[in-house]
């Protein structure tokens, strides 16, 4: 069996859906689908010299699956995605079977006019885009997607693997060890980069009060632009901290395979957050942000949760995981089991497979 994963805009300076692509194709072969990696050059040759690309690309696709990977800025310089929805209008003509990977399956947040068009534009998009294929795949549960329709039987829910090589080997800890390694996985740029350095400075001083030597691991997009402010924020603490930028994904595995608790600030945690999965792929504990009872998926791993930017309660979570033996067994356990079942490769592959072959069962 043969499919096409269709790309849109590349993301600099790393490419989360790119290596999604990469790391299922290779997961696909253990299921004989070859998988083919396609990016429509629409920002380099605007959208009609690209649709005039893929109109010629497209010849020998008939009858085949093409996957398209959909998130806003893929699709439009500045998130206005509508034009996509002429992507798989070609593809239909040529007779392709059409399914939709939605990564990015809520709108932009904002308050501004220009904001509240967009919402609209992006939500009317996902919709067509949903309608027009004959499955969907969502990173996030079916349920928290507020513009799907009632009839959701062309849909699935379907979480992320981590994009760095995963550590699933059975660790121990003990409270003896110092320092602590407390690992940060990227910082969210511009803005609201600000606040979440904020509350990591906030919740690891609270972790070091009380608990003694800590050591903060912070790497990945945004980090080495936010150095001067964490540095700002843990000045005079006592608090070891190592900060880069990106670095390759084998070193992020090792940095994981190293530290005692992965630490997610970056909004709330849930299936498509892949910086919060590299945790769990690396067998981690995580404390974050989140809510309870929202994704069985996320909530299988070894997490402990705090509300929205409640740093008190993020600081005690961390406490709770590193000042417990037991509790950090229990939750190594459980991500690694949760890795295993959810967010390995194999088991995301697995879930394609059902949901296409689902599909054509129906035919």
């Amino acid at each position: 069996m043969k499919a096409i994963a269709l790309l849109g805009r590349r993301d600099e300076p790393t490419d989360g859906v790119a290596d999604y692509c990469k790391f299922l194709a290779s997961a696909f072969q253990r299921h004989d689908i070859e998988l083919d990696i396609v990016r429509v050059p629409w920002a380099e040759r605007g959208w009609l010299g690209a649709m005039r690309w893929l109109s010629r690309e497209s010849r020998s696709w008939t009858g085949h699956w093409v996957i398209l990977q959909y998130t806003a800025l893929e699709w439009s310089r500045r998130g206005f995605s509508f034009r996509v929805r002429g992507i798989l209008r070609l593809l239909h003509k040529r007779g392709v079977r059409c399914a939709v990977v939605f990564h990015d399956a809520y709108p932009f947040e904002g308050t501004r006019l220009r904001d509240r068009v967009r919402r609209r534009i992006q939500n009317w998009t996902m919709r067509e885009l949903y309608l027009q294929s004959e499955r969907s795949a969502f990173t996030v549960p079916l349920q928290s997607v507020p513009w799907l329709p009632p009839d959701q039987r062309r849909a699935a829910f379907i979480p992320i693997g981590a994009n760095v090589p995963s550590y699933c080997q059975s660790r121990t800890y003990s409270t003896r060890q110092t320092p602590k390694i407390i690992a940060v996985f990227s910082v969210t740029e511009a803005g609201a980069g600000a606040r979440e350095v904020q509350e990591i400075a906030m919740a690891v001083r609270g972790a070091h009060d009380r608990l003694g030597p800590v050591r903060l691991e912070i790497f990945g997009r945004g980090c080495e632009e936010s150095r001067a402010l964490l540095e700002k924020g843990l000045n005079r603490s006592g608090i070891e901290i190592r900060v880069r930028g990106v670095i390759p994904a084998d070193e992020i595995t090792k940095t994981l395979a190293t530290a005692h608790v992965l630490l997610f600030v970056r909004g709330l945690m849930n299936s498509h957050r892949g910086t919060a999965i590299a945790g769990i792929a690396c067998g981690l504990p995580v404390v974050g942000f989140g809510e309870v009872g929202v994704d069985p998926a996320i909530e299988s791993a070894g997490i402990r949760l705090a509300r929205l930017h409640d740093t008190e309660a993020l600081a005690n979570a961390l406490v709770e995981v590193l000042a417990d033996e037991k509790v950090w067994r229990e939750l190594h356990e459980r991500s690694l089991r949760a890795q295993a079942e959810y967010f390995s490769w194999d088991a995301v592959a697995k879930r394609f497979v059902s949901l296409l072959k689902e599909r054509e069962g129906r035919r």
